[in-house]
């Protein structure tokens, strides 16, 4: 697609190549994705690719990776890491937005964003560990558990997400593809505590050193919680395709 293409003409061509909001919380729905298909536009009008935004998305999220680890909890602190957070989600949502509009979707960009994806859940959950040891009056040493528990679930929810639907059976060549489900109000509130964006806001607590152990404590909760009902939804789901439905991977 032709770089002259004007910004309001690219914003319509991204509203118009949006994936299903099914499974989308209200934050990702009308917030995230709003902010990144404003930056998909900007991207594709200076000529970046899809993956150089992927690189900015990352650079976004591990600036605040960097500094939860190395700086002193303080409100200045909470801001600045929700904001590169939240900055980095936004850019996060904008590179595939931008593949589709420029028509590049492949599967290495896929692999990218990804990989990105792992690796920041990884790293900021690690970054509120080192946070715990080095600066926190924690209430106790078994709070030290709690980062690498959360990073299990947060992890665990991710992966197995992203390998249950790359399981199920796709859509065959030259089949009528199904119209989208109307996406559910009540679902899309219901998984606001598991959305990154609802995580990304409980780092503006950081200034209070026991509100963001409250507020991190129980978004861990609603994790395990999801986990556990996830789980069960996917195994569910997988054992019922028929064998040579399936995809193996080994």
């Amino acid at each position: 697609m032709s770089r002259d293409l004007e910004f309001g003409t690219a914003l319509r061509e991204l509203r118009s190549a949006q994936k299903s909001a099914k499974g989308v919380s209200l934050y990702s729905r009308h917030i995230n994705r709003p902010a990144g298909r404003l930056l998909a536009a900007m991207a594709f009008r200076i000529g970046l690719t899809p993956n150089q935004v992927t690189v900015v998305s990352a650079a976004f999220s591990f600036f605040a990776v960097a500094m939860l680890a190395s700086v002193r909890p303080s409100w200045p602190l909470a801001f600045s890491v929700y904001l590169s957070l939240a900055i980095g989600f936004a850019f996060d949502s904008a590179d595939g937005q931008l593949a589709r509009l420029r028509g590049e979707s492949s599967a290495a960009g896929e692999w990218l964003d990804h990989v990105v994806d792992c690796a920041k859940i990884t790293a900021l959950h690690t970054a509120v560990l080192i946070s715990f040891y080095r600066s926190f009056d924690l209430p106790g040493r078994s709070w030290l558990l709690l980062p690498p528990a959360f990073q299990l679930a947060a992890l665990l929810i991710f992966f197995g997400g992203l390998l249950a639907d790359k399981l199920k059976p796709k859509t065959v060549k030259g089949a009528t593809a199904a119209p989208l489900a109307t996406p559910s109000p009540m679902r899309s509130v219901v998984l606001l505590p598991v959305d990154y964006g609802v995580f990304c806001a409980v780092f503006l607590l950081l200034g209070n050193e026991h509100a963001f152990l409250v507020g991190y404590a129980l978004l861990f909760a609603a994790h395990a919680l999801f986990l556990a009902a996830f789980m069960a939804k996917w195994f569910r789901e997988l054992t019922a395709i028929r064998p040579e439905q399936g995809a193996r991977v080994d």
